[in-house]
């Protein structure tokens, strides 16, 4: 087991994507803390499969953590609760995130902010809580952030939630040279077009779901398991000398797309 010990925190898991992260880390041996906004009944889902996913292993244990991660208080809140119950924190996995579709000209300064304050200003006061822990514990520690193919490509109608992606990449480098002498690594994970609950509609729309399949030379969408693989690979020592890069698990969308 990779993660054996290790304590990690993953933001939005108790549904799609990140609850696929909370059962990998768990099954590679990590205790994982659940988090979520307002679907208590998802993360109690998650924690029943992340215990599952320990299997043999006793050293894994689950907790879940109600907290809005738009909101700096919550957060950091989150992040003190979650060291409060099991002592340590080695991994955070900012997942959360939102967006919202709309012309530019008719986007509204609540959905802006909206969008900003989980996708950008979350993670940066996430993080900023997790490192504070870290050193003063004086213990190494690893960061994932969920970012999107959007930090590269241009997605019209959804212009603040490019914004905040593409914030969040330079965060990303600004802080691996930053945390790095502190033994804190710091990455992205960019998915493309994935196979979860927010995508129901265009799993069921033949036309669309054509038209984006064309667009990705691996021929299908990806699966919450193909982002949560690089997550634990990150989350894991294999990747210690790996910081302030984006992995895209996009099945090659990135350098294919053409818009339609």
């Amino acid at each position: 087991m990779k993660l054996e010990g290790q304590v990690a925190l993953v933001t939005g898991s108790s549904q799609g994507i990140g609850q696929a992260i909370a059962i990998r880390l768990a099954q590679e041996g990590a205790s994982v803390v659940i988090n979520y906004r307002s679907h208590p009944e998802g993360a109690e889902e998650t924690l029943s499969k992340v215990k599952a996913a320990g299997g043999q292993c006793h050293m894994v244990d689950g907790f879940t953590v109600q907290a809005d991660t738009g909101m700096v208080a919550d957060v950091q809140r989150m992040i003190a609760d979650s060291i409060t119950h099991f002592g340590r924190l080695d991994i955070l996995v900012n997942n959360a995130g939102i967006e919202k579709n709309a012309d530019f000209w008719d986007v509204t300064e609540a959905d802006y902010d909206a969008v900003m304050n989980v996708n950008l200003k979350g993670v940066f006061f996430a993080t900023q809580s997790f490192a504070k822990h870290l050193m003063e514990t004086k213990h190494p520690g690893k960061v994932i952030n969920i970012s999107s193919v959007h930090e590269e490509l241009p997605f019209p109608h959804f212009a603040a939630y490019c914004a905040s992606k593409g914030g969040l990449k330079m965060l990303t480098r600004n802080l691996a040279v930053e945390l790095a002498p502190f033994g804190i690594t710091i990455n992205n994970v960019a998915p493309g077009a994935i196979e979860t609950p927010i995508n129901t509609k265009l799993l069921n729309d033949p036309e669309k779901l054509g038209a984006l399949l064309s667009n990705i030379p691996l021929g299908r969408l990806g699966k919450p398991a193909d982002v949560a693989s690089i997550v634990t690979f990150l989350a894991s020592a294999e990747s210690d000398y790996v910081t302030g890069t984006t992995f895209f698990v996009d099945g090659g969308l990135l350098w294919n797309y053409q818009e339609q």
